[in-house]
């Protein structure tokens, strides 16, 4: 594929070979600055251009990162003070790129009146996602943080400069050696005496930058620091300074131990005190100071916090030497002693020390390629063997919905009668998945019951119904245990944590309200969309919920709070199904577009990092109905109004089968817990049991 450097592109994946963006129309750079061939967005920076994942041809096709600065309003003060910004973050990389914790320059050129940043690629999670997928850190984690990043923090300070931008996105932990990697020198800015007595332009995130940068636009080291504590609160704490300063402005900084999950040593909380005092007088002036007030209590510098949390591919996880994790932690005190004691010429020979012994411990790298080729030839295996097993026959005109029991013994289905038949449409129906017999019906709803779930456990079956009701039963003795009234209008979507403690639902009344499933009761109430809220999801780790609506929106929640983090705009009509991957990476949605000719549903690709749109050809041609991930996450399923279901390879685009058997457009699809079944419920009234053969 290569990617169009059209800055306005809604869909700038192209097939190799093409001379124009199939798009825009805009000319195709094949390589830049004949160089760089770049594949795909990473990001978008909201009108001024893109971040791009690239390969570097003159390194082997290395991977880097290609920012690009294309200004729409040339001229203009926005527009001057970017180019700015964007000369200053190169001239920082380029002054500080020879430290191994921060990426390297590669280049920086002007091309067909855009300019552009090359840089190292670090391969690994920033903390923010790794707080999502470890969602608890300690005492000793933070220790270990603050003891690899001060290191850093010293290096720039020494040479003048102020990161301004320190928080958990900008750190990424890298997979190769689990070291902390600073990032996005976009907002650094030079410390002169002149710089720390002019007033500037306020730049950085609010919750993480100090008061006097914030309010004055004045930075000085301890500035950084005060962003470095505020990193640490969020670890400790789970919730973001930015939404603590949206409410309090910087009174929660005073009481922060509130809000802590863990207790943490009084050692610790000193440090986190003195990071986060308001006054930058009282602050800690240097990252050496902290790092000896660290060494007070901690007399050597902890391992990095542990990679075992992350879930990582498996073609690339790495097994190290026990005697190379050993040096590597001496290798960590030593940088620490030798840049305390020995300043710049202490860190250069730390430098050399570690290089050399890195090189003599570190495994060697497992092939991608051929890894690569063994999962997509197994999925290939896989979906040949998947073939119809059973059809079951409701008592409805119309499934609207299926789950199945974790274990894989019981399908629930729900729908909906077309004539009249009032009885019918209020009854859930049970049905054993080996014989294909209806076990029980379970009735209690007053009118269409349109989604049925069951519990992670396989001891609740949930349903929610035009009624405005959710109900919740005994999977088991098949009884009623909840009736829960909040909504005022019809209930269409349901979702469950994975610990299955937490019930979310989604109504014609544009709320979506948290539920305690056990004792089912209200934990709060999320407004923010303008219509019907048909679909819900929540991230396999229970921390973020996904939003699917009829004002044309994709939000995104973080579950204990009542106000979106994010709003996605797929520019469609509607949006009508939500799924996350297993690893909380990716969530895929189902929208109806339009064109002049026609009205379609596609299916698109969210990176939850970057909160951008992943080029796609997964479901670009059919009229999607709903989706699922295999829990293995590296299949997709589609249904079509084609009547037929496909299954996809996430990690090629590639469409693996299409399961053929179905006899209407098909509404609901569920995946067993080990992923060999795969059951289906169309308009037909007809629910099917597909099975991979052994």
């Amino acid at each position: 594929m290569i990617c169009c450097l059209n800055p306005d592109c809604s869909n700038p994946q192209n097939p190799e070979g093409n001379q124009l963006c199939q798009t825009c129309q805009t000319p195709l750079v094949q390589l830049l600055r004949n160089r760089f061939r770049v594949m795909r967005v990473l990001s978008d920076e909201g009108g001024f251009g893109r971040t791009y994942l690239s390969e570097d041809t003159d390194k082997l096709n290395d991977y880097c990162v290609i920012k690009q600065l294309a200004p729409k309003f040339q001229g203009t003060w926005s527009q001057k003070k970017a180019m700015e910004l964007f000369s200053e973050e190169a001239k920082r990389l380029r002054e500080l790129g020879e430290h191994p914790q921060i990426p390297t320059l590669l280049a920086y050129f002007e091309q067909d009146n855009c300019l552009y940043l090359v840089q190292q690629f670090i391969d690994g999670n920033n903390l923010l996602k790794e707080l999502q997928l470890r969602k608890t850190y300690r005492d000793w984690d933070i220790q270990s943080i603050l003891l690899d990043l001060l290191p850093i923090i010293q290096f720039i300070h020494e040479r003048g400069v102020i990161h301004r931008d320190i928080k958990p996105e900008n750190i990424i932990r890298r997979k190769s050696d689990g070291r902390l990697v600073l990032i996005d020198f976009g907002s650094s800015k030079q410390l002169t005496a002149k710089g720390q007595k002019k007033h500037g332009t306020s730049i950085g995130s609010h919750g993480y930058s100090s008061i006097e940068q914030i309010r004055d636009g004045k930075a000085y080291p301890s500035s950084d620091l005060f962003s470095l504590g505020a990193t640490c609160f969020h670890l400790l704490t789970g919730i973001s300074p930015f939404q603590l300063w949206m409410e309090h402005g910087y009174s929660w900084v005073k009481t922060w131990h509130n809000y802590l999950r863990t207790p943490v040593s009084n050692e610790l909380a000193q440090v986190i005190d003195k990071l986060l005092q308001i006054d930058v007088k009282h602050r800690y002036q240097s990252a050496n100071e902290v790092i000896k007030d660290l060494s007070k209590q901690y007399t050597h510098l902890l391992p990095p916090a542990s990679n075992s949390f992350v879930q990582l591919p498996k073609n690339k996880t790495s097994s190290y030497p026990k005697k190379y994790l050993l040096l590597r932690n001496i290798l960590l005190v030593a940088g620490v002693i030798l840049s305390l004691g020995l300043g710049e010429s202490g860190y250069r020979h730390f430098r050399k020390l570690k290089t050399g012994l890195s090189s003599s411990f570190s495994p060697p790298p497992i092939s991608k390629v051929k890894s690569d080729a063994i999962v997509h030839q197994s999925q290939e295996k896989l979906s040949e063997k998947m073939s119809l097993v059973k059809t079951l026959v409701g008592n409805k005109d119309f499934i609207s919905s299926v789950a199945i029991s974790p274990d894989g013994k019981i399908i629930a289905s729900s729908g909906d009668c077309k004539k009249g038949c009032a009885k019918k449409n209020t009854i859930i129906n049970l049905w054993n998945i080996s014989t294909g017999e209806e076990i029980a019906r379970l009735k209690g709803h007053k009118q269409k019951i349109n989604v049925v779930a069951i519990s992670p456990d396989g001891k609740n079956l949930i349903s929610a119904s035009d009624d405005y009701t959710i109900k919740v039963w005994d999977l088991s003795t098949k009884k009623l245990i909840h009736t829960l009234i909040s909504h005022t209008d019809a209930v269409h979507a349901l979702a469950i944590s994975a610990d299955g403690k937490t019930l979310v639902s989604a109504s014609d009344d544009k709320t979506i309200k948290v539920w305690n499933l056990a004792v089912g009761k209200l934990i709060r109430t999320l407004k923010g969309h303008s219509y019907w809220v048909r679909t819900v999801a929540i991230s396999p780790n229970g921390v973020t919920l996904a939003s699917g609506s009829f004002d044309r929106t994709i939000k995104l929640w973080n579950i204990a709070q009542e106000k979106p983090i994010q709003t996605l705009t797929p520019n469609s009509q509607t949006v009508t199904s939500l799924a996350f991957s297993p690893d909380g990476k990716i969530l895929a949605s189902v929208s109806r577009d339009s064109d002049a000719l026609r009205r379609y549903r596609k299916i698109k690709l969210w990176n939850l990092e970057t909160g951008t749109e992943i080029p796609t050809l997964i479901g670009q041609d059919n009229n999607v109905t709903t989706i699922a991930f295999s829990p293995d996450g590296k299949i997709l399923a589609s249904a079509n109004r084609d009547r037929s279901i496909k299954l996809w390879d996430v990690s090629t685009d590639k469409e693996i089968s299409t399961l053929q058997g179905e006899t209407s457009t098909v509404t609901s699809l569920a995946f067993s817990g080990d992923g060999k079944t795969l059951v289906s419920g169309g308009e037909d009234n007809k629910i099917k049991i597909w099975r991979l053969s052994q």
